[in-house]
């Protein structure tokens, strides 16, 4: 329920009303597409955690298995994944308040829905979990009853408000499947990563469960074939419920379709939805960060602070770490409301494919170790490795290649500060081994 909680998010719920205004009802080919590069990332983690379950997940896989800078620096791009996915989460859900209190700015709603989530992931990590259960069970049960809704309208060709008849017929209507081309198909790439981001929460969550080695494998098979069915199955509906031309960024989809229905009061229950599924990423986002950023420390390969314990075995330290960055957000919603999303989004996304090409490598070096004889693989396995790892990668490289040949600024931006990025780590990293250079030389 984390793995699922922590992936439909913004992504989803708000992110696909963009993208269907620009793609067409050939977004789902997008959703297709990623989700399938979603599955082999998930199997390559299923590996590596039956291999050896820990609470630094991937970071510790990529120091094993490629070397210790290879864990520093995936280190690093996680939690700048999460640090600018949470500022995306919180610019959400300012947005979806803003449907109801339109006088208030859109910088004090972030303010407040950061303060709340700080609040319940410094007290305990059993109220963490808690929470992110019930987040979770609301945000799949608000899917399944739009799946159910949205399958009824179209198979009855019912009206939806002035908008028309639902119906097959929408995908094709209004300028065709592909209204834009497929290159347009193809820019969506970079967000739709972003949507199935979260996903390789389950890893850092088997850590602290108690049998990994039963549980993880039914969790991974679950999260893959749910949010196959929430994302792909809910995209499809949404451009069959309603033309594609009535979705905008500026509102949730899913509300778009619940207050055309015309029965009082569905959209608002829907916003309300959509906000705490805002609320859920952002908590997972501070869950996930404390977590790997305590791991770095222990290395002592991020401040010392952020490796900070408190009594209730929550690591306060890197959880006001990263908060200080969803700060930034606040002020990145009071300096550019209108803006603030994408680019947490695009910024965002460089962390996620970071991480998932750090899994399927790790998950190549770890099948050739086996090989020799040095470890043995579980019996749960990454299916068509290497050549399928190989192939998800060579998929994750081309959405970074598409994000250098847009000619959207904040796509722009984001690939733009990738080299700043590299620059601030190997500097990082020079400082970190002199450091133990010099702790070598002095114990020595």
């Amino acid at each position: 329920m984390i793995a699922i909680g922590g992936a439909i998010g913004v992504g989803l719920f708000l992110g696909a009303g963009g993208r269907l205004n620009s793609a067409g009802p050939a977004l789902v080919l997008s959703y297709a597409m990623c989700g399938i590069a979603a599955f082999f990332v998930m199997r390559a983690l299923g590996e590596l955690v039956l291999h050896r379950p820990t609470a630094g997940s991937f970071v510790e896989y990529a120091r094993e298995f490629v070397g210790p800078w290879a864990g520093y620096a995936s280190g690093w791009m996680y939690w700048v994944n999460w640090a600018m996915t949470g500022i995306a989460e919180i610019t959400a859900a300012a947005i979806y308040v803003h449907k109801w209190l339109p006088d208030v700015p859109q910088w004090i709603t972030a303010l407040v829905a950061l303060a709340v989530l700080l609040a319940i992931n410094l007290l305990s990590v059993k109220l963490f979990g808690e929470l992110e259960f019930w987040f979770s069970v609301i945000k799949v049960l608000a899917i399944v009853v739009f799946l159910f809704v949205g399958v009824a309208l179209v198979v009855t060709s019912s009206g939806v408000g002035t908008t028309g008849n639902a119906g097959v017929h929408n995908l094709t209507d209004h300028g065709g499947f592909l209204p834009n081309g497929f290159p347009v198909v193809l820019m969506a790439l970079q967000g739709v990563i972003f949507a199935y981001s979260a996903i390789e929460l389950v890893g850092i969550a088997a850590g602290e469960t108690e049998n990994p080695r039963k549980v993880l494998p039914k969790a991974i098979n679950g999260v893959i074939w749910r949010i196959g069915i929430f994302y792909i199955g809910s995209v499809l509906l949404l451009a069959m419920v309603l033309p594609w031309t009535l979705y905008n960024g500026d509102q949730s989809p899913f509300v778009t379709v619940f207050s055309a229905l015309g029965v009082p009061g569905a959209g608002d229950v829907m916003n309300a939805v959509v906000l705490t599924a805002a609320l859920s990423s952002c908590n997972s986002g501070l869950y996930s960060t404390g977590r790997i950023l305590r791991s770095l420390a222990n290395k002592g390969e991020s401040p010392a602070f952020t490796g900070r314990m408190s009594s209730r075995h929550v690591p306060y330290g890197g959880i006001l770490f990263t908060a200080v960055i969803y700060l930034f957000g606040v002020f990145l919603n009071y300096w550019v409301p209108k803006d603030a999303f994408d680019i947490a989004v695009n910024v965002a996304s460089l962390g996620v494919v970071t991480t998932w090409i750090t899994l399927l490598y790790c998950q190549i070096q770890l099948r050739k170790r086996a090989k020799r004889g040095e470890l043995e693989r579980p019996s749960f396995r990454m299916p068509g490795s290497p050549y399928t790892n190989w192939a998800a990668i060579g998929f994750l490289v081309l959405c970074l290649a598409l994000m250098v040949l847009s000619d959207d600024w904040k796509q722009q931006l984001s690939i733009a500060l990738a080299p700043a990025l590299a620059v601030v780590l190997a500097v990082g990293w020079k400082i970190i081994q002199g450091r133990r250079r010099n702790r070598e030389g002095v114990e020595a």
